[in-house]
C-alpha cells in the first residue's frame, strides 16, 4: 500500500498561493501529510501535481503531473490510481488532520471493496479526496468520462463501494477535524489555531 498527496487546484481563493506550502502547527501541510502516509505504510508517497515547480517543494517524493489534464479532482484520482500504482491511498493537500490509523483503516477496507471512502457532512456525503482505491478504479473513471461524468465520484457505478460511516470514523476524530481543509487565510488561521 502507497499514498498519494494531491496537490491540485489553482487555489483561487487563497490568492493562487500554493496552500499545501503553508505552516500549519509549525509544519507545511505537505510535510504534515508525509509523516502520516509514511507512518501508516511504511513508505514516502507520491506527490501528484501540475505546478511547474512541485519537484522542488519535496524533491525526495517522485511528482507527477495529472495524466489527463483538465479533469480537476477526478484527474488527480485517476493519475494516483495510475502512477503510484493502486491500491492507493489520497489524500488532498490542504488537509493537514489526517492521521495514520484512519489512513489504514481505509486502506484496509480494500479487501472487501474497490473504494472505500468516509461518510462526511460535505456536500458529496463522503470524501473522495481522503479516499483508498484499488486497480479496478482506473477503468470506472474511463467508463465515466466516457459517459460525460467529470464528477470526483462519478466512477462509483461501476464499483464496489464501501463507506466508513460517523460510528467508525469516531475512532480516530471527529468529521470536523480529520476533513478540515484549508481553502482561504480565515481557513489557514483557524487551522494554526487547531492544530
Amino acid at each position: 500500500m502507497r499514498g498519494a498527496i494531491l496537490a491540485g487546484g489553482a487555489a483561487s481563493r487563497f490568492g493562487g498561493q500554493p496552500k499545501g506550502l503553508e505552516l500549519v502547527g509549525g509544519q507545511r501541510i505537505l510535510d504534515r501529510l508525509v509523516d502520516v502516509m509514511v507512518e501508516a505504510f511504511g513508505a514516502l508517497p507520491l506527490l501528484v501535481a501540475n505546478a511547474p515547480d512541485a519537484g522542488t517543494w519535496r524533491p525526495d517524493l517522485r511528482t507527477v503531473p495529472d495524466v489527463e489534464p483538465g479533469l480537476g479532482a477526478l484527474g488527480g484520482i485517476l493519475t494516483a490510481v495510475r502512477e503510484a500504482p493502486a491500491p492507493v491511498v489520497v489524500v488532498a493537500w490542504d488537509m493537514p488532520f489526517v492521521t495514520a490509523p484512519l489512513l489504514r483503516a481505509l486502506a484496509e477496507g480494500l479487501t472487501e471493496a474497490d473504494a472505500v471512502l468516509p461518510e462526511s457532512g460535505s456536500r458529496r456525503g463522503m470524501e473522495p479526496l481522503c479516499a483508498a482505491y484499488g486497480p479496478a478504479v482506473a477503468s470506472a473513471i474511463t467508463h465515466a468520462l466516457a459517459a460525460g461524468d467529470q464528477r470526483a465520484i462519478g466512477f462509483h457505478p461501476w464499483l464496489r463501494v464501501r463507506t466508513l460511516p460517523p460510528d467508525e470514523l469516531a475512532r480516530f476524530g471527529t468529521p470536523e477535524r480529520l476533513f478540515f481543509n484549508v481553502n482561504d487565510a480565515h481557513d489557514l488561521a483557524r487551522a494554526r489555531r487547531l492544530a
